[in-house]
């Protein structure tokens, strides 16, 4: 099987399941809305907020860094004998997992000391508690499957991850539909919550199992390629791990605190626009869990199509195949124009019937519409950071990214007490647009320097 037809079938697959997931994820989303509320929704939002640095913290980029040794391992001894390939991709998910058992005990454990005071004092509601620390045992597991999830998309068995995802979902939505039915009774808001984050956490624990069960099956060759008779082995140490991950983990952990402490203004600068605390909280879940997961559901093609694009574009950048990679970088970005223009024009069209039909709510179809406008930036700048990536501009990309997050939180601060809401919708499109520009600018220099080579 020729290696662009396993591109193509990986994508397609993942993009697949990824649909039938994100669908599956969207209904279940407005489930869970319609039985602990919107006030409930966006105090959820805020933990998943905080929850997202401890997460960034923990992964702290190891699956970039899984996917990229993988790919350039496998292609710098292709054709060699069958224990060659065990030993090379064996001495990287070393590296890999090693590093991100380091960072995701440190965050567990960080998490799990301070839920005190981020619940007290960074969140102003001690409800918090108890969800985020059951969210912090969930750290590990989500470091480690994170690493060996980047090993299975640089061996290009894309259908191992496809697996891992359905198997977690489906484990997700069973532990907290069956807990939401127990506390719902409850009325209590602390309850339903740790519901909801519960599932999360016995999810990621499963992930990990059946994560490492699929290692051990592994044959250890990737897919499309044939063992061969020459013995060829590519050492990997801690510090080749770190050298890809570090660099980009540093700016991320900036990135997502940035985004926590965006996440945490609007509430505070809706008060200040003259809202209750109750209506800024209900008014930011509406936006943030009802509205956004819709916006973003077609992501689930984009992320499938990036996931396998990063180890091939590694894998063309590092034997020097400059010409085709070109071709490949030409065609995806012609493939997400057309993709992101079909998306904008469905969720302008049909806001009103999304956001009512899912979630009963016209505040989310008003919402719905607006976001569409910021679809095609969102999904373009992930597709160009995607191939940056691959071509090894992760620092860039760290840096763009870090900008956006720090003019973001500035323009939240200063717009939402004089705007609302719309605040913060107005600076996603300005730091969005922002964004794209910048990555765009990088990715055509890169390309005119391939051309040269």
């Amino acid at each position: 099987m020729k290696k662009k037809a396993v591109y193509i079938r990986s994508a397609l697959l993942l993009a697949l399941v990824n649909i039938l997931l994100r669908g599956a994820g969207v209904s279940f989303n407005a489930y869970v809305a319609g039985k602990i509320g919107a006030e409930s929704m966006g105090l959820l939002s805020l933990t998943m907020s905080v929850y997202g640095f401890a997460v960034t913290l923990a992964t702290s980029s190891v699956n970039l860094a899984s996917v990229r040794l993988t790919a350039e391992r496998c292609a710098q001894i292709e054709g060699a004998d069958r224990e060659s390939y065990r030993k090379t991709v064996r001495g990287v998910l070393k590296s890999v997992c090693g590093y991100s058992l380091l960072f995701g005990c440190s965050a567990a454990f960080f998490l799990w000391i301070l839920a005190g005071g981020i619940s007290e004092h960074l969140l102003g509601d001690s409800r918090t508690f108890s969800s985020l620390r059951v969210l912090a045992l969930s750290l590990p597991p989500i470091a480690l499957t994170s690493a060996l999830a980047g090993y299975f998309t640089g061996m290009r068995k894309i259908g191992k991850n496809a697996l891992l995802a359905i198997l977690e979902q489906g484990m997700k939505i069973l532990i907290t539909a069956t807990a939401l039915v127990l506390v719902t009774p409850t009325g209590s808001v602390e309850y339903m919550c740790l519901a909801v984050v519960g599932g999360s956490a016995v999810s990621e624990a499963w992930s990990l199992v059946t994560s490492f069960i699929l290692y051990l099956t592994d044959s250890g060759i990737p897919k499309g390629d044939k063992a061969g008779a020459v013995k060829n082995t590519r050492p990997t140490r801690f510090r080749d791990a770190a050298g890809i991950a570090l660099p980009t983990a540093v700016g991320s952990y900036a990135r997502q605190g940035l985004v926590t402490a965006e996440h945490l203004t609007i509430p505070w600068g809706m008060k200040q626009h003259g809202s209750s605390p109750e209506k800024a909280m209900a008014s930011y879940g509406v936006l943030q869990g009802m509205a956004l997961p819709v916006v973003m559901f077609p992501y689930a093609v984009i992320g499938s199509f990036t996931g396998v694009l990063i180890p091939e574009i590694t894998a063309y950048h590092a034997k020097k195949e400059y010409r085709s990679l070109r071709r490949i970088i030409r065609r995806v970005l012609l493939y997400t124009f057309v993709f992101t223009g079909i998306c904008f024009g469905i969720f302008f069209c049909f806001a009103g019937l999304l956001g009512e039909g899912i979630y009963h709510s016209t505040e989310a179809a008003k919402y719905i519409r607006i976001l569409a406008f910021l679809v095609p930036f969102m999904y373009v700048d992930t597709v160009t950071d995607a191939i940056l990536k691959g071509m090894g501009e992760q620092v860039y990309c760290m840096k763009i990214n870090l900008v956006d997050a720090s003019c973001s939180l500035v323009l939240v601060a200063l717009l939402t007490p004089v705007m609302g809401l719309y605040g913060y919708i107005l600076s996603m499109f300005f730091c969005e647009i922002v964004n794209l520009g910048c990555s765009a600018w990088k990715l055509w220099d890169c390309v005119a320097k391939l051309g040269r080579e």
